[in-house]
């Protein structure tokens, strides 16, 4: 059996460190929000001639269009074009404008999304993470009968949360990701990772209580850990490997969706025996004395 939590401080740290480092990232520099939330509309163009950026900043400021960002696709000569929402009278307009420019423009693909149903699909994502954790709450609470397992679960899950959306930040900074709609998926996923890792060392701890062995909360943890380690990691090793392919092989499109999931695999892999776990033990303890005072 090896002792995991004689390091708990150096746990804390650890996660002290990279959360706080989101945190300050999330308030320095914010995220670059994609048209899902804030509404606007995409563009992918081709052209003929060369279609610079200079190009299509001039044709937006003639007919007092607002960019967001103006993109290179890959693998063709095209650009991905953001602006505020246009009409369908100003989209072809401003495709006018550029065709006036540089000759014939292929629309690749076109998409439109207005304010209100970014606003709706941001409320959307807000009350879907908050039933997931309400659930996972009950489930774990109903299915170890013990509420503080289901509290440290969740701590742990919050924990992954917070690292994943301040990570996403840095990234969105220096690497231009944007907060879209995959990346909300790419978080509810790691939320539902992180709680199943949780839920298997948990579930040892339990069949060691069940067999009646005499021993304190803190034995059983790291006897738990020490035989789900090795398995775990395994299985989250798979799921790196296959990560790492598609964001350094994939598209633009995937990319930073792979990214976001590559930060919640590590992120929930180390949280269950990391931080869930010590967690769990913890309250344990907290709750046994609390007995003995009464």
């Amino acid at each position: 059996m090896i002792d995991f939590l004689k390091y708990q401080k150096w746990y804390v740290a650890i996660s002290s460190i990279v959360i706080a480092v989101g945190l300050i990232s999330i308030m320095v520099w914010g995220f670059t929000i994609s048209i899902d939330f804030t509404g606007g509309t995409e563009l992918s163009v081709q052209s003929e001639k060369l279609l610079s950026h200079e190009t299509v900043v001039a044709v937006a400021k003639a007919q007092n269009i607002e960019l967001s960002s103006v993109n290179a696709l890959e693998k063709n000569s095209g650009l991905l074009i953001k602006t505020r929402a246009l009409s369908t009278e100003e989209e072809q307009t401003f495709l006018s404008g550029l065709q006036d420019k540089v000759g014939e423009i292929t629309v690749i693909n076109a998409e439109t999304v207005g304010p209100v149903i970014g606003a709706e699909t941001l409320e959307k994502t807000a009350i879907a993470s908050g039933i997931a954790i309400v659930g996972i709450l009950l489930y774990i609470a109903y299915s170890f009968k013990k509420f503080t397992f289901a509290v440290a679960a969740i701590s742990a899950l919050l924990h992954d949360t917070i690292v994943v959306i301040g990570m996403y930040s840095l990234i969105s900074h220096f690497f231009g990701a944007e907060l879209d709609t995959l990346f909300v998926t790419a978080l509810l996923t790691t939320m539902s990772f992180s709680v199943h890792d949780t839920i298997v060392v948990f579930d040892e701890i339990r069949a060691y209580q069940k067999r009646g062995i005499h021993n304190d909360m803190a034995t059983y943890a790291n006897t738990a850990l020490t035989n789900t380690m090795v398995r775990s990691l395994n299985n989250s090793f798979t799921i790196i490997f296959m990560l790492l392919a598609l964001t350094l092989l994939g598209g633009s499109t995937i990319r930073f969706f792979a990214v976001a999931l590559l930060i919640g695999t590590i992120t929930g892999t180390y949280s269950s025996p990391f931080v869930a776990t010590p967690l769990a033990v913890w309250f344990e303890k907290l709750k046994s004395r609390k007995s003995i005072d009464h």
